[in-house]
Order: C-alpha cells, then sequence, then structure tokens
C-alpha cells in the first residue's frame, strides 16, 4: 500500500501508510476502552480484528474510498494513531475526516499537528471542496482540535450511534476549502 498514499510530514510527524508490522500498535490504539469511548464502535478484543481493519484499508485505498494513514512519530516511526478521508464523495467534491491517538499521546498538540497535515492534503492534493467531522458531543478535546483547524458547528444529531448499549449523539462539523485558504 506504499505508494497508494503519499507520506505527509510535520514536523514532529510522519503519516504514512500502514503495513503488517504496525497491527501491533492498531490493535493497541483500537482496543483501548477509553480511547474506543467517542468511536463509533466498540474496542477491539482480538487480534484479528487489527489485521480485518488493516485489510479493510487496504482494500478502501485500492479503491479510492477511503485513505487511513498511520500517525507515526518522527523519532522512531513508531504508530501512536491514524488519520482517515474517508466517505469520499468526488462529484461533490467532499469528505469526512476521522482520527485517533493512542491515549498516553493525548494533550501533546499531536491531533492538531497530523490534522493539519491532513486538511492540507484533502484541500490542495485531492481537490477536495468540503471537509466534515462527525464528533460525539462529549468529547471536548476532540472538538477543541476541529474548531482550532477552523471547523464549524453545522449541527446536531440525536441518538444517531448505538454503541454497545450506549447510544450516543453527534455534531457535525464542516470547513470549507476557502476558509482553509484564508485561516
Amino acid at each position: 500500500m506504499a505508494d497508494l498514499l503519499p507520506r505527509l510530514e510535520t514536523p514532529r510527524l510522519v503519516l504514512r501508510s500502514l503495513g503488517e508490522r504496525d497491527l501491533p500498535a492498531l490493535f493497541s490504539i483500537f482496543s483501548d476502552r477509553e480511547a474506543m469511548l467517542h468511536w463509533s464502535s466498540p474496542p477491539m478484543r482480538e487480534t484479528v480484528e487489527a489485521e480485518a481493519l488493516l485489510s479493510n484499508i487496504t482494500r478502501h485505498a485500492v479503491a479510492g474510498t477511503l485513505f487511513q494513514w498511520g500517525i507515526a512519530r518522527r523519532e522512531d516511526d513508531q504508530v501512536v494513531g491514524t488519520s482517515t478521508v474517508f466517505r469520499i464523495e468526488p462529484e461533490h467534491r467532499r469528505a469526512e475526516i476521522g482520527y485517533i491517538l493512542r491515549r498516553d499521546q493525548w494533550g501533546r498538540g499531536l491531533a492538531h499537528e497530523a490534522l493539519t497535515a491532513l486538511c492540507d492534503h484533502a484541500f490542495v492534493g485531492l481537490k477536495l471542496h468540503r471537509l466534515e467531522a462527525d464528533i460525539d458531543p462529549r468529547n471536548a478535546r476532540s472538538i477543541r482540535s476541529v474548531e482550532r483547524l477552523g471547523f464549524k458547528l453545522e449541527g446536531r444529531l440525536r441518538e444517531r450511534y448505538f454503541v454497545g448499549d450506549d447510544i450516543q449523539d453527534s455534531l457535525m462539523y464542516g470547513l470549507l476549502a476557502t476558509e482553509w485558504r484564508t485561516r
């Protein structure tokens, strides 16, 4: 998958293609109950789920329907999260973004750094006009991250997701290419 995704670099991070070597990191991230608290699916329980995720990421990248990068630290190339452009609608030049960081990496500004590179690629490289972010209203960190990037709150979707026994609302945020260029 290395040639399917461009390598995106920031001062502290590299957003790169994910591979077999990243399976332990993917499982660590997506099996953490607290990190997955605001995700639209429950935490992973078995490593085979990380293998299925990687297979799904690769399949969608080949099809051009979803691009998910590993967020790796420059210092050791260790994957500490992922960032994704998905639900891509070329005819409307729009897509959604998603991201997750390993819990021990929270509060360091890494999400902002990774999302800045991701948004820049989406608007410049993919030539999208609009990006959206779907956020659990209880996820204050994520709300701050997208607002800091210039995303605007556009609405609340009530009881949108069932995750296990929990039902979650969703806040929809949007960002236009013109807003990104003039920020």
